[in-house]
């Protein structure tokens, strides 16, 4: 049965985020609030949360899982950042942006794109995502949450409950949050591409 708690999106209690963070530690799977939808999230090195995401989300293996980080220096221990990503990342950092990077060592190969070896990396400017991270100590293994058929994330915890109900351990009701996905930029190349145009300024990096 899946458990629902309600956190207040301005005042996250602590009580309430260290029982999250529990679930987390011990291999659950919640649903938490972001700056651009719901997410899916588990820890970092969990591989059985990882498949339940994939089935939720139907995803193929190609498909890059984001690590949501609390700050921009815990992003600089997950991937490879050259002067001209980090000043990009510095002026975009916390936003509803995720950044396609080359993967670091510290990075579970399951994690990273088969063929390029990258990974999404991400700042949230969420007061819940942000505490849930401050207290875990450590990145988030992400996905947005868009069910299949749908291009765009869920947004009403209520009806989030009603589709997952008994499929993850928790979800966290931070009020209703913009339904837009993030914009997805590539930073591989040495110079912004966008992927998916969604949340914030995409026109700053064209």
């Amino acid at each position: 049965m899946t458990r629902l708690l309600e956190i207040h999106p301005q005042n996250p209690q602590p009580r309430l985020i260290s029982q999250a963070v529990a679930v987390i530690r011990h291999g659950g799977l919640i649903v938490y609030p972001t700056d651009s939808g719901y997410a899916l999230g588990c820890h970092i090195g969990d591989k059985k949360a990882l498949d339940k995401i994939r089935r939720i989300r139907e995803l193929e293996q190609s498909h890059n899982f984001t690590l949501v980080c609390r700050d921009l220096s815990e992003l600089g221990i997950y991937a490879r950042i050259d002067n001209a990503a980090f000043r990009v990342l510095k002026n975009h950092t916390p936003g509803p942006y995720t950044f396609i990077l080359r993967a670091s060592s510290e990075v579970p190969n399951r994690l990273q794109h088969p063929k390029r070896k990258t990974i999404g990396i991400r700042v949230p400017d969420c007061k819940i995502a942000l505490e849930l991270l401050e207290s875990l100590g450590e990145p988030i293994m992400s996905s947005s949450l868009i069910l299949p058929d749908e291009d765009s994330n869920l947004s009403d915890p209520g009806r989030i409950f009603d589709i997952l109900d008994g499929r993850v351990d928790m979800i966290i009701d931070g009020g209703f949050v913009n339904e837009q996905p993030t914009t997805v930029v590539d930073l591989m190349e040495g110079f912004p591409q966008i992927i998916r145009y969604g949340a914030g300024n995409p026109q700053d990096f064209e």
